[in-house]
């Protein structure tokens, strides 16, 4: 029984902490939100929620709020560097199956629905993980100097986790070799294009878009390696090969806007718990963004955890059954956006050619195979 007085402490207060933590307390588990940023602020670019995460923000009575804050999205389409098709996937028959659809929506209006559904009181700001030891209970050192203690630690803090560093001897992360921009924009898409995303593979490049809210556009471009120096300013020269629709959307983007990272994951590892300390998100398993299922994980992950707690597990029993059940699924979808990010940024005009050709010869059932697997809950 975890007592109030000594909550269940979480390291991190993004997608994956706060769905964790809002999981546990409507289970009755105190809970403490540790967020090494300052404030939360509605920064960030957007972020699409697939049809898994929106079952499970239904079960925590989110779903139709984020809907609302959010824009519906019905086909995912991936299509050569004009915009015409290559693949499209309709996604009626899991909004059917499902009721709740995929939806985009900006990350930081998400934060700010999950931080307010669990209750600021919960989240302690400014208070950056530094040290973390295993003394008797969980020893915890921030970067402005305070300390706390815990019996119970999950570690929600991200692909470069502290609390993995420091207590897991699993720590590869992977370069992909691949640059990425993201930035929102003020604009409005032509009609056809309000209810999809559109993910447009070029040489060695990719450009994606979507609609999140009345007033905004979200952007994704990756691009290999080679291109990892190019100005903000000339990035519309790096696409100028693809539609004159993906110009329009980069120059509408306050250049101060911009996110620019690269492009890792972490190699899959076996151990994601052990001794009261349990892993969540991209701590246990970051991924490549190809399948659009990092955060999507996450929210599994506390699925899971609030599964086995309404099974009657407590806590920390539950942590060797939450790896149990997450590792196959979360390790595929790893193998699978990898795999899929080295065949979007092929680099020679007949590579392009016969990948292109390739995915327009796919049959419907294979998109429909991976569909399935994804969006059905463990």
């Amino acid at each position: 029984m975890i007592e109030a007085s000594n909550p269940v402490s979480i390291i991190g207060a993004g997608i994956g902490g706060l769905t964790t933590a809002l999981t546990l307390k409507q289970h009755g588990v105190p809970v403490r939100v540790f967020e090494g940023a300052p404030v939360l602020k509605p920064v960030g670019a957007g972020i699409i929620l697939a049809n898994n995460a929106m079952q499970v923000f239904r079960q925590l009575g989110l779903a139709e709020k984020i809907a609302e804050a959010g824009n519906k999205i019905s086909q995912l389409k991936i299509t050569d560097a004009q915009l015409s098709s290559l693949s499209v996937a309709d996604l009626a028959v899991y909004e059917r199956k499902y009721g709740v659809s995929n939806t985009a929506i900006h990350r930081g209006e998400l934060q700010r629905i999950l931080a307010s559904a669990l209750g600021y009181e919960h989240i302690e700001l400014a208070k950056r993980l530094i040290k973390i030891e295993k003394s008797g209970p969980f020893h915890l050192t921030f970067e402005d100097g305070s300390t706390a203690s815990s019996a119970v630690v999950l570690g929600a803090d991200g692909i470069k986790s502290v609390v993995r560093k420091q207590l897991f001897s699993e720590n590869t992360i992977r370069n992909a070799g691949q640059v990425c921009w993201r930035g929102i924009c003020p604009l409005s898409l032509p009609e056809q294009y309000q209810g999809e995303l559109n993910e447009a593979w070029g040489q060695g490049r990719r450009f994606g878009f979507v609609k999140i809210n009345e007033k905004q556009v979200y952007w994704y471009a990756l691009a290999n390696a080679t291109y990892a120096h190019t100005e903000v300013d000339r990035l519309g020269d790096l696409f100028r090969e693809f539609h004159d629709l993906v110009a329009t959307i980069i120059a509408a983007t306050p250049r101060e806007q911009l996110i620019t990272s690269e492009i890792t994951d972490l190699k899959p590892m076996q151990k994601w718990q052990h001794e009261n300390v349990c892993l969540i998100g991209d701590a246990a398993h970051a991924t490549t963004p190809n399948l659009g299922q990092g955060a999507c994980q996450a929210v599994e992950d506390a699925y899971v955890l609030g599964k086995l707690l309404t099974a009657g597990t407590a806590l920390p029993d539950a942590f060797a059954d939450y790896e149990r059940l997450r590792k196959k699924k979360a390790h595929a979808i790893v193998k699978s956006s990898w795999n899929i990010g080295k065949l979007a940024h092929l680099d020679s005009r007949v590579g392009v050619w016969l990948r292109n050709t390739l995915l327009k010869s796919l049959p419907a059932a294979a998109n429909k195979q991976q569909m399935d697997m994804i969006f059905e809950l463990n």
